[in-house]
């Protein structure tokens, strides 16, 4: 299951812009690797998971109430046998929403954690880590060394990498952008679109903590396309997921490849992109995560 040894589905996609440009590109569909362990977290939970295993431990881990990570991780531990905590950002109310089901479906323990609490500089977490260290801790979404070092197989799946002059990638923790950094070629620029709101202010020190990048590619970073934050609910993300599907057949979830795709829109529009440039976007999954909104909200 965790053996990533099939290059990634390239499809090659048109669509018209919200200044009525047909533009084209190329998207890796990592949505379409498996079926549940969706996109990125595959490649997050491959080295975690061997370490894991290799330990003997189990997996404690974080995430928030409709968490791909969670979900994702609750699936890879029952399959390779071993035990699985999860804890959730906030109070878990019954009943459980489609996510925490899933994850109780496949043996995951659920435990609340105040968000207050819910970092990894937290007494609390610390504390709970130090009662659970038969568990291997893994950082909420994968964000450590381990999967840092599985998202950096994610390039070299990629066939004709080189003809590539952007690599396009939606921004959580970073951990996805670091990977495909690291292999990114001298002639390519490396895009990273934030799906967090930023305040300029603070943008530095993001890009410090969670950029800070050694790659032989340019790394290029636009901030201003998070709308109103992270996992916001907005009309204008869901007509364009409508349109973009529409046109495209390609469903995108509203947290991450949504505003990755008008990102990529916008840089059309505002011509950031030469006519030479060959542009490849990343699908990093994710599509669970649209079960939490309402019913008809999306046509797929």
């Amino acid at each position: 299951m965790l053996l990533l040894t099939e290059n990634i589905n390239l499809q090659q996609i048109s669509w018209k812009t919200t200044k009525c440009k047909l533009v084209q590109c190329t998207i890796a569909r990592l949505d379409e690797i498996h079926p549940i362990i969706s996109g990125n977290k595959l490649f997050k939970l491959k080295y975690n998971l061997a370490e894991a295993i290799a330990q003997k431990k189990g997996i404690l881990t974080m995430g928030g109430a409709f968490s791909n990570h969670l979900a994702a991780t609750a699936y890879a531990c029952k399959q390779k046998g071993i035990a699985s905590i999860g804890l959730v950002r906030g109070e878990i109310t019954e009943p459980l929403n489609t996510t925490l089901r899933f994850c109780v479906e496949n043996e995951m323990q659920l435990i609340s954690i105040e968000r207050k609490d819910f970092n990894n500089n937290s007494h609390l977490l610390q504390k709970i880590i130090q009662e659970y260290a038969n568990y291997y801790f893994v950082p909420e979404g994968g964000s450590n060394k381990d999967g840092e070092k599985g998202c950096a197989e994610i390039l070299p799946a990629v066939t004709s990498l080189k003809t590539f002059s952007h690599i396009i990638c939606a921004v959580g923790t970073g951990t996805t952008v670091r990977g495909i950094a690291a292999t990114a070629m001298q002639h390519q620029t490396v895009v990273a679109i934030p799906v967090l709101k930023i305040p300029e202010s603070e943008q530095s020190l993001f890009l410090k903590n969670h950029l800070s990048i050694t790659s032989s590619a340019t790394i290029k970073t636009f901030f201003e396309f998070a709308g109103k934050g992270y996992a916001k609910k907005e009309e204008e993300i869901f007509l364009f997921m409508n349109q973009f599907y529409k046109q495209t057949k390609v469903p995108l979830d509203f947290v991450y490849t949504a505003k990755l795709l008008m990102a990529v829109s916008n840089l059309f529009d505002t011509s950031y992109f030469s006519d030479t440039n060959e542009i490849l976007v990343l699908h990093t999954g994710g599509l669970q995560g649209n079960k939490s909104l309402a019913e008809n909200v999306l046509h797929y």
